[in-house]
């Protein structure tokens, strides 16, 4: 199969290696970071056994796009991509939240409501309100950063008590979130997508703010399908939608939530196939391009040679 699971590389001049949960990123003379997106899969904070094929390189792509249609908004983290599957950028001190905006009752915050909760992160959310249904404005939902385990909702307030960012700083992040939001809003728009929710994540280096990671991917946002969206709101019917959460329900359905106890299902050759061409529906949909596979060659030393190069540019 022609994916990537880990890599092991030595570059010159690293300094440092991560394993994350889908991304192993190589710091470089504690200045710039070789971030390979592979093709490991997460749900529910969980690393899933098999890879899907493909996955990475449209994560990468789709977020190289969208780093350089937003880069007036502000600065990214993004110097190089030399290769599909690979980023290279500058370091950044990561702030150790992340900001989730949501404009619609879906995912996470439709299972908290459907509990009967009306209250998320301090944001109060009005009754009556089904799954699915488009907020009556767009509402920031921070996370905590964790490195290990569960991301957890974290209030506003409670990350300026704790200073895990200044008061100064998070009303950029607000800022920066909303404006984001609304630019991948308006580009989903011209696909025929509702851009449902997301996340960002953003760092400091040199005193200057930068958005980092990947942004307005399937793995880190939702999408719906604006043709229809409102007749299957009033009838009730599910969403048509472009994100992870197709390999959350299916987990759900197989009795895993990440939870304490519980086992991750087997993944067969045919759902792991079936995956791959979901990720490549969502690329083709989300940018409005065919996907160009690679040719057969070697991933592992495609992707080595690929980094040394740029990496001698700099």
């Amino acid at each position: 199969m022609n994916s990537i699971n880990e890599t092991h590389f030595d570059f010159a001049g690293q300094t440092g290696y991560y394993k994350g949960k889908v991304r192993d990123v190589y710091t470089i003379g504690d200045k710039y970071l070789a971030m390979v997106v592979t093709d490991r899969i997460s749900a529910f904070d969980v690393v899933l056994p098999e890879p899907i094929p493909y996955k990475g390189q449209v994560l990468n792509q789709i977020a190289a796009k969208f780093l350089a249609a937003t880069a007036d908004i502000v600065p990214n983290w993004v110097i190089a991509v030399p290769d599909p599957n690979v980023t290279i950028g500058r370091i950044c001190e990561p702030f150790k939240v992340e900001m989730v905006i949501r404009g619609y009752l879906a995912g996470h915050a439709a299972r908290e409501y459907s509990l009967g909760k009306r209250t998320i992160c301090d944001v109060t959310l009005p009754e009556g309100l089904k799954e699915n249904d488009k907020l009556p404005e767009p509402i920031i939902t921070p996370t905590t950063k964790a490195s290990i385990g569960h991301d957890e909702d974290i209030a506003r307030e409670s990350i300026l008590a704790q200073g895990i960012v200044s008061n100064d700083d998070y009303l950029k992040l607000e800022a920066y979130t909303r404006a984001l939001f609304q630019r991948g809003t308006e580009m989903a728009a011209k696909q025929g997508l509702i851009l449902v929710d997301t996340k960002y994540e953003f760092g400091k280096a040199d005193g200057t703010i930068y958005l980092i990671d990947e942004i307005h991917t399937p793995d880190s946002s939702r999408y719906f399908y604006r043709d229809g969206y409102a007749d299957r709101q009033q009838n009730n019917e599910p969403q048509k939608q472009l994100s992870k959460e197709f390999v959350r329900q299916w987990l759900i359905e197989n009795n895993f939530q990440g939870k304490e106890g519980q086992q991750i299902p087997v993944m067969s050759i045919d759902k792991v196939n079936s995956i791959s061409e979901r990720y490549i529906e969502l690329y083709e949909q989300i940018i409005g391009e065919g996907f160009v596979k690679p040719s057969n060659t070697d991933i592992l030393e495609r992707v080595e040679n690929n980094i040394n190069t740029a990496l001698s540019k700099l």
